[in-house]
C-alpha cells in the first residue's frame, strides 16, 4: 500500500478534482456553453430567411433580425454582470459565425439556384467544381470572421456599458 504524497509541511496532499468542461466554460466565460449557443442561435433566423429570399436588405424586418440579437447579447452580458463580457461575446459571435457558415452551406443551392457564383479573372477558366469548392471555403471563412467581428463589437459595447453602470465601491 502506497502512502499519499505529502506537502512540504508533512500533511497529505488533498486531491481536488478538476471541474467538468461545462463548469470550466462557465467560470471562464460567465455563461454555460448552452447559453452561449442559445444566444448565437438568436441570429440564425435572419440567415435562413435571407438565404431563402424571404427578406431583403433595407427592410424593417431585416434590420430587426440583424440588430436585435447582438443587442440581446449585450443586454445579457451587462445585466448578468459577466466578468469577461468582451471574451464571452466574441465566443458567442464565433459560434454564431459557425451557424452562419453552416446555414449558407446548407442553403447554397437554394440561394443561388441555377446561377451559382463563379470566379473571374485568371481563375475564370478553372473547372466549375473547383470554383465551387473555393467559393464555399471562402464563404465559410468569411462567415466565421463576420460572426467573430459582430461578437467583438457587441463585447466591446458590453464591456464599455459595464464600466459605465458599475456601482460605486465595486471594482
Amino acid at each position: 500500500m502506497s502512502m499519499p504524497p505529502l506537502t512540504p509541511e508533512g500533511t497529505p496532499v488533498q486531491h481536488i478534482p478538476s471541474p467538468s468542461p461545462a463548469v470550466a466554460t462557465k467560470r471562464r466565460l460567465g455563461l454555460p456553453f448552452a447559453a452561449i449557443v442559445g444566444l448565437a442561435l438568436l441570429a440564425v433566423p435572419r440567415v435562413v430567411l435571407h438565404d431563402l429570399g424571404l427578406i431583403s436588405a433595407g427592410t424593417l424586418v431585416n434590420a430587426l433580425l440583424v440588430f436585435v440579437p447582438p443587442v440581446v447579447w449585450v443586454g445579457v452580458a451587462v445585466l448578468r454582470r459577466i466578468p469577461r463580457a468582451f471574451l464571452t461575446l466574441v465566443v458567442v459571435g464565433l459560434v454564431y459565425g459557425a451557424f452562419l457558415a453552416l446555414g449558407h452551406q446548407l442553403l447554397w443551392d437554394v440561394s443561388f439556384g441555377d446561377s451559382p457564383p463563379r470566379l473571374g479573372g485568371n481563375l475564370a477558366g478553372l473547372d466549375p467544381a473547383a470554383q465551387n469548392v473555393i467559393l464555399r471555403v471562402f464563404a465559410a471563412g468569411s462567415s466565421l470572421v463576420t460572426g467573430t467581428v459582430v461578437g467583438a463589437i457587441a463585447g466591446a459595447i458590453a464591456a464599455g456599458l459595464q464600466r459605465l453602470v458599475r456601482t460605486p465601491g465595486r471594482a
